[in-house]
């Protein structure tokens, strides 16, 4: 365990942790002075960069120094992200019996994903998980619903389950030929901009945006705020595209891919909150919501990335 933090502490992983940490520290220091010298709590604020630091610290411990703790890691995301999910939407009494084999193909995906066999991972839940809850719903007979109900499962299952999962698979994804870039360092960059262009996003949105771009599904986000988070972020590919094989194009297209894609993911969500008319998933993390709301956009960019990082080195 000490020779695996000494090499990750050698690592282009923990310059780029270092980075961030120094971020968390100006962002600490700045709300500290604002309280003392504005003399305003700023409580929302305060809570959500203190969530930071521990989000960050938990993803050290539980992703970046062991394999198999990452597949733990990720994949009790992926089980608190579905959990979250179904006490959202409505189910009914014999919907638990599909709802069991549900959490059940979560064990299945992250395995495939740890031994890294490619053609079960990609399949597992779109071809057979999917072809076997309905059938499941059928032995049980309750016929009312059934359409729906199956429907909400299997979509759970694809966006919360079979999406992130790309995150795990990505970390056992071994160096590309000719590089000295592993998983770990991809799945870093992938995260790091997924969040921060979500929170670029907030930042443009409130320095200069106007126009509103989704307002029936999410009034705050404007085109202002996607189109300076769009730039921005692809902008941020580029300058840490050291943790990746990317050339400077690929990168640039790697930044476009994961802005787009994060916004598509958080919209989506957002979507999922207003049908139902809840404002977050729950109050899990103080300042942020909950595991929905945190993993939205990662939804979409993490089968994304996942995908374009594995056609051009793989």
């Amino acid at each position: 365990m000490i020779d695996t933090i000494m090499e990750f502490l050698h690592t282009k992983t923990a310059f780029m942790l270092a980075i961030i940490f120094a971020l968390l520290f100006i962002a600490s220091t700045t709300v500290f002075f604002m309280r003392r010298f504005k003399k305003k709590p700023y409580t929302e604020l305060s809570q959500r960069i203190s969530s930071w630091w521990i989000m960050v610290s938990i993803f050290i411990v539980g992703a970046l120094l062991n394999d198999t703790v990452s597949m733990v890691f990720f994949g009790l995301i992926s089980y608190l992200a579905l959990k979250e999910y179904f006490s959202l939407i409505p189910t009914r009494m014999t919907d638990r019996r599909i709802v069991f084999y549900a959490y059940l193909a979560i064990i299945f995906q992250y395995y495939f994903a740890a031994i890294g066999w490619y053609g079960m991972f990609i399949i597992w839940i779109p071809v057979y998980v999917f072809l076997l809850l309905p059938f499941r719903q059928v032995l049980i007979g309750d016929t009312k619903g059934f359409l729906e109900n199956t429907s909400r499962v299997q979509w759970g299952l694809m966006m919360f389950v079979f999406g992130l999962s790309h995150i795990a698979y990505l970390i056992m994804l071994p160096s590309p030929a000719g590089y000295d870039i592993n998983g770990k360092e991809l799945v870093l960059y992938l995260l790091f901009l997924t969040q921060f262009n979500d929170v670029l996003q907030y930042i443009w949105g409130k320095s200069i945006g106007r126009r509103k771009i989704v307002p029936r599904i999410s009034p705050n986000k404007t085109v202002e705020g996607f189109l300076g988070a769009f730039v921005s972020t692809t902008i941020l590919a580029v300058v840490f595209s050291f943790l990746t094989p990317f050339s400077t194009l690929q990168a640039v297209f790697a930044g476009m891919l994961i802005s787009a894609g994060g916004f598509i993911g958080d919209v989506v969500i957002s979507m999922i909150k207003r049908d139902i008319g809840v404002k977050d998933s729950s109050n899990m993390i103080p300042g942020h919501g909950g595991i929905l709301d945190r993993v939205d956009s990662l939804t979409y960019t993490a089968p994304l990335f996942f995908h374009f990082v594995y056609y051009l080195y793989y």
